[in-house]
């Protein structure tokens, strides 16, 4: 039997899904990292590999009943993809995939006719909506705005890193949430339950303490934008502070969605935006939804039907139909 690989690699984990020629899923596998600009290119193959593995193994008695599977075409989602040279790194990993004897004695990936590398917004949009159009608004750590229209033209808006611009994400409203604190805290800014809130989640007895935990422990970006919720929840409890910052995020995001829209879609034309990341579990998203529909009212707001990998499965069979 026939069927496709699709891969989300990410900063995180790696996610592989094995679809049969009917869109249907027969396996799902997680592994470790894969974004190899951050941990080589050796580590990034091996979490593919392992990703692909469990993918497999997961679908013994589907196995059973067809024996080996031929793997017809996949695609790579992987963060940060998007010059010459990344597409090249991909297809290398495509051709270890080939080579690997441990995933040759459970699938066959020789035939492959297509392999698409590309970059995770596309399979995040293509997940999120079930096609390649429209618009996905990513706002977990980071924050990005990617989208396609009918001519299979691409925009992307925002997605720099928390340093260069990241305006809208879990990292933004987290350091504004500490530095609306400490600004508190000198007399700076008004009072605010974030104070509070903060002490409580960190387990701190004074402000001061925030020193050490956020600059002695080393705090990365991941654990700084785990802080997010908290200024959610303040905003959500009535804080001035906490409102503020969570009404200039999702100004942020609907600014790079807006520019997204104005690059490629009509005044009335319709299409779909999807929301994705820990972001929209607040009350981000239904403020997002209704500034965004004052502005563009042919945009219709969706949660994701389908994840990321699932996406990257139906680029693999759209790659194969288009032949």
């Amino acid at each position: 039997m026939a069927c496709v690989l699709g891969i989300d690699g990410g900063g995180t984990k790696t996610v592989c899904v094995l679809v049969g020629q009917c869109g249907q899923v027969i396996g799902r596998g997680e592994s470790g990292p894969s974004n190899y600009q951050v941990v080589g290119i050796k580590a990034a193959s091996n979490s593919i590999k392992n990703a692909i593995l469990q993918a497999v193994t997961s679908s013994t008695q589907f196995f059973k009943k067809t024996g080996l599977i031929n793997i017809e075409g996949i695609c790579l989602g992987l963060a940060g993809v998007g010059r010459v040279e990344d597409i090249h790194i991909g297809e290398e990993l495509v051709k270890e995939l080939q080579e690997c004897t441990k995933l040759g004695e459970l699938i066959s990936l020789k035939k492959i006719k297509k392999a698409v590398i590309c970059n995770d917004c596309a399979i995040a949009l293509v997940g999120g909506i079930g096609e390649p159009l429209g618009i996905a608004v990513i706002a977990g750590t980071g924050a990005i705005a990617y989208g396609q229209n009918r001519r299979g033209e691409t925009k992307r808006t925002s997605g720099w890193g928390y340093i260069l611009g990241d305006e809208g994400s879990g990292y933004d409203i987290a350091v504004r949430g500490l530095r609306a604190v400490v600004r508190s805290h000198d007399g700076r800014l008004g009072k605010t339950i974030l104070t509070e809130l903060i002490l409580q989640h960190l387990g701190l007895k004074n402000i001061e303490d925030l020193v050490e935990v956020i600059y002695r422990r080393g705090w990365g970006v991941k654990e700084i934008a785990g802080l997010a919720p908290i200024v959610d929840k303040a905003a959500a409890n009535g804080d001035a502070v906490a409102n503020m910052i969570i009404n200039q995020a999702v100004e942020e995001l609907v600014l790079s969605t807006q520019t997204v829209i104005a690059a490629l879609f009509e005044p009335d034309e319709t299409f779909e935006v999807v929301t994705i990341g820990g972001v929209w579990r607040g009350c981000v998203r239904s403020r997002f939804e209704m500034a965004l529909k004052s502005l563009a009212p042919t945009a219709r707001v969706i949660m994701p039907r389908y994840e990321p990998a699932y996406g990257a499965a139906l680029l693999a069979l759209r790659s194969l139909s288009e032949d």
